[in-house]
């Protein structure tokens, strides 16, 4: 494995971190949007805001470094899926700063239809982000991206059949996960009614997502055959993997066992998206650009290397240190 390779799983590793916290923090927006009434859905919607409020902005910490090594560590890449695909990143930009201010507004209105707008607004964009963000991957994973500035058609790249599956997915993805760890934490508010609540969403969006993945690997032998021939062969382990800890998910949360529910859920979403990246490999851009190809000379590989490296040793701490320290916080005042 050389360098480019290295910076590439870099990369990879931290769209799975995006993936994972912040899925979850999209799909608690779901769950907000689907709580009921003001007064009926008051306490879930008042244990969402307690568990995501301390993390809902660190989370974007991981997009940030994803788009910022891509660019400069793959700027063929970049450039090739950014003006191809301005679209939807710009669709899910809007979306990202619609939710967090509505986010924010809403804790600071006092009239309910204020706190009713804001709280609208908050949970949609909460829907329209991983789903736009789902179609530039299907686009991507479907080989409509072609090499160069601008040179993808800007419609049809993302609007097709594999790019609004991937995007269906990313929202039932999100919601799955919000859900089995909203369940936890319900555990820890010491309400039954609210464990009871979020199991059952769980169970439901658990089942959900991988009917959609089910189906969404039918379209991709339609659709993108190159990219299922590839997880049906490559990637074929993780896939395994990924149903295992799916349905090991469900018996858990069926047996109550919500912490370790909530680590074989992420197994399941994170062999998914490697089992991806292993089926696409040695390619960045399927059949047309390869890890090498779009890599930036050695110099720039090496610093952005070490300043990973030094960012990881100052950052990384400190967003573990804040998830545990809130992990054990169990008020919600």
């Amino acid at each position: 494995m050389n360098l480019a390779d290295i910076m590439a799983a870099v990369m990879w590793l931290g769209v799975t971190c995006y993936a994972i916290f912040g899925g979850a923090d999209f799909g608690a927006g779901f769950w907000d949007l689907v709580a009921g009434s003001a007064k009926g859905g008051a306490k879930q919607r008042k244990l969402i805001e307690h568990s995501i409020g301390p993390i809902w902005e660190a989370n974007h910490v991981w997009l940030i470094f994803v788009l910022v090594t891509m660019w400069t560590c793959f700027p063929v890449l970049f450039g090739s899926v950014t003006s191809t695909l301005w679209i939807p990143f710009m669709l899910a930009a809007f979306g990202i700063i619609a939710r967090g201010s509505a986010f924010a507004f809403r804790k600071n209105v006092t009239k309910l239809w204020q706190k009713r707008l804001f709280g609208a607004a908050f949970a949609v964009s909460s829907i329209v982000t991983p789903f736009f963000f789902g179609t530039i991957t299907g686009a991507v994973a479907a080989g409509r991206v072609p090499v160069g500035v601008g040179l993808g058609n800007p419609i049809t790249s993302w609007v097709n059949p594999v790019s609004i599956m991937t995007g269906l997915l990313a929202v039932v993805t999100c919601t799955y996960l919000a859900a089995v760890y909203l369940t936890a934490d319900a555990r820890r508010s010491d309400s039954d009614e609210l464990v009871r609540t979020f199991r059952r969403k769980a169970l439901a969006s658990a089942i959900v997502a991988g009917l959609v993945a089910v189906a969404g690997l039918l379209i991709l032998h339609n659709d993108a055959p190159l990219l299922a021939h590839g997880l049906a062969h490559r990637g074929i382990p993780l896939v395994v993997l990924s149903g295992a800890a799916g349905a090991v998910t469900l018996a858990l949360l069926y047996t109550k066992r919500f912490i370790a529910a909530r680590i074989t859920g992420a197994l399941a979403v994170v062999a998914v998206l490697w089992g991806w990246a292993v089926a696409q490999y040695p390619d960045v851009l399927p059949h047309s650009l390869t890890i090498g190809q779009a890599a930036a000379p050695r110099a720039t590989l090496i610093a952005t290397f070490i300043t990973a490296c030094i960012g990881t040793v100052l950052i990384v701490p400190s967003l573990v240190y804040l998830y545990v320290l809130f992990q054990r916080d169990g008020s919600h005042g």
